[in-house]
């Protein structure tokens, strides 16, 4: 791995794809797992997107990179387990992947029309997350251990105003 010239910690290099990469590398290697030629195609098709994809849509990014349908599903599993990547769900149930590498996971809302994925904004989420955080940590007091949780959002988009043409949705405190 190439380290920052301030420290070899592996999430203090910059955001560019490479160095993201090589954030990635390190959790597989921390988990003990293997740096394979089709990790190393997932990973790169996953942080070359701007919002989840399916598994389906994935491997057809992969086309040439000597990877099977059978691998995606393996390694998207694996990733998942150890959090590198976290899943989310279409309305219609399909699982959506997408690369968990910097800080808390967003949110989306999901369009029931036409399958169309936006970001909650950050205002939003930052609430969303607080809330979640009472709640889980409610559970842990209670016994439960392994605690997480998934949350999704569904809704029929309107269909002419964007809600600023792809800016983050927020929404209103109540």
């Amino acid at each position: 791995m190439i380290a920052s010239t301030q420290t070899n910690h592996p999430l203090a290099v910059g955001t560019s794809h490479e160095n993201l990469l090589e954030v990635a590398c390190a959790r597989l290697k921390e988990a003990g797992l293997r740096i394979t030629q089709p990790r190393l195609s997932i990973l790169s098709a996953l942080l070359a997107r701007q919002s989840p994809a399916c598994i389906e849509h994935l491997f057809a990014e992969l086309k040439g990179r000597s990877c099977d349908l059978v691998t995606v599903y393996r390694c998207l599993a694996t990733f998942e387990k150890i959090g590198l990547v976290r899943r989310s769900y279409l309305h219609n149930g399909t699982s959506l992947y997408a690369i968990a590498l910097e800080g808390p996971g967003s949110y989306h809302v999901v369009c029931k029309r036409t399958q169309a994925v936006e970001e909650i904004g950050p205002d939003a989420a930052t609430e969303l997350r607080r809330a979640i955080a009472c709640v889980e940590d409610s559970l842990r007091m209670r016994g439960y251990s392994e605690v997480s949780h998934l949350v999704e959002f569904f809704g029929v988009a309107p269909s002419h105003e964007r809600n600023g043409a792809g800016t983050p949705l927020d929404v209103k405190r109540c």
